[in-house]
């Protein structure tokens, strides 16, 4: 709700404020009010004395996790009257004073200390060391990393060639303040969300960490599934040892490969029409927005879901992808399998990481951009399973395990989108916790 709303639109309990209706017992107060003490810039960094000392937080640091994680800083050969003045303390919160783009200004992260420790920090970030008595800090972290801290820190700071902000326009900072149980409630259960979220990345990670190693295995006989080992034994070739049964081929000798054209851009539009084909382009893999259209009767090459493309440029180059649909342009190639491998087969044989290692050190221009040779994959080795069934079998083992890993992927989606719910209905009172 707005603050441009009228009183009859305020529910009963709650007041209207500058930043939008608050609950009649919270205060608006700003970031100054908080500080246990004047809000510091660190120590000045010098090269010459790092990597030995005591640990140093950084602007980099600030971009990690929260909370900011000690094991990972560097040492710093403070002197002892920096390491008096600069001290970090367990709550303390850090702001970046500069950044690139004015998204990044003030990005802020807190450090938590179970065991005390001598840290400092540099002086291009603003340390804010909450008062315990008016504030939480891990409730103080969760508001400035919110909306309306958020809004008003990128929309004050100063842009230049650098966009950058002060301690006076940091302290202005909005904050809207709770009771302290209540503040500790709200804290808690950001945290707890935030330990789902972490489990459900862990989770991920290791489901794919765990999938590459079937590839690894399965793609080159190092394991065999039941039903298709046999006593042949095993054979070494240029890419390694494998099955004795297994058949030697070349890329090329299995899989064809389809340029995509390019349509006239003059005939590009941006919405859906009769008459038209959506345009798949290089830059589809990483938005997988497809938001360009053009005449189907212009289009030369076309993708069906079940096809496997590949970017042919980059970076990064060799993504391969499939489910996409419509017209492709010159930048994707398309792979095509012939009848001895099946497809799902092929799609995970060019999806492996040494093909990748492979692709890339051959890829390299003096430009900077990168490039599939399709000659030297046509030429790289591709040993396979002797029959189909035993295709089918691996590939429905790893099309399982990717089915897995994209659920996980889209409850870790909703557990994230669930979280930033949580922050803007929880810290402006709109649900209260007590």
């Amino acid at each position: 709700m707005s603050a441009e709303c009228s009183a009859i639109d305020i529910p009963p309990g709650y007041k209207q404020t500058e930043v939008g209706v608050i609950p009649e017992d919270w205060k608006l107060t700003d970031l100054s009010s908080v500080c246990k003490e004047p809000m510091q810039n660190g120590v000045f960094y010098k090269p010459s004395l790092k990597g030995v000392g005591i640990k140093l937080i950084n602007v980099g640091d600030l971009y990690t996790q929260p909370p900011i994680d000690s094991d990972k800083l560097e040492l710093f050969n403070a002197s002892d009257k920096e390491r008096e003045r600069f001290k970090v303390e367990d709550g303390d919160l850090f702001f970046t004073r500069s950044s690139v783009v004015p998204s990044g200004i003030a990005h802020c992260n807190i450090y938590r200390a179970p065991e005390p420790e001598p840290v400092v920090f540099d002086s291009h970030v603003i340390r804010l060391r909450p008062d315990i008595a008016k504030v939480v800090p891990l409730y103080l972290f969760r508001f400035c990393v919110a909306t309306i801290a958020r809004h008003y820190l990128v929309s004050h700071a100063k842009t230049a060639t650098m966009t950058t902000i002060d301690q006076g326009v940091l302290g202005k900072c909005p904050v809207i303040l709770p009771p302290i149980d209540e503040q500790e409630s709200i804290a808690k259960a950001l945290s707890d969300t935030d330990a789902l979220i972490e489990s459900l990345e862990q989770l991920t990670a290791k489901k794919r960490q765990i999938k590459q190693g079937a590839m690894q295995e399965l793609l080159t006989g190092k394991r065999r599934l039941p039903g298709f080992a046999t006593k042949a034994g095993y054979k070494r070739t240029e890419i390694g040892v494998i099955p004795k049964d297994w058949l030697d081929y070349t890329v090329g000798e299995l899989i064809d490969f389809e340029g995509g054209s390019q349509p006239d851009k003059r005939t590009f539009i941006f919405t859906s029409k009769l008459g038209y084909v959506r345009l798949i382009q290089i830059r589809d893999y990483k938005t997988d927005k497809y938001e360009t259209y053009v005449p189907t009767s212009l289009a030369r090459r076309f993708c069906t879901k079940s096809d496997i493309m590949i970017g042919r440029y980059g970076p990064p180059i060799f993504q391969i992808l499939r489910g996409l649909s419509g017209a492709y342009n010159v930048a994707l190639i398309k792979a095509k399998p012939r009848p001895q491998i099946n497809l799902t087969y092929a799609y995970y044989f060019l999806k492996q990481d040494s093909l990748f290692e492979f692709i890339d050190k051959l890829s390299q221009r003096s430009s900077g951009q990168t490039g599939v040779d399709l000659k030297e994959l046509r030429n790289y080795p591709l040993s396979l399973p002797p029959t189909k069934d035993e295709q089918e079998a691996i590939a429905t083992i790893l099309s399982d395990m990717d089915s897995e890993i994209t659920a996980l992927e889209e409850k870790l989606a909703k557990a994230r989108q669930i979280k930033q719910g949580m922050m803007q209905e929880l810290l402006t009172g709109r649900v209260r916790l007590i």
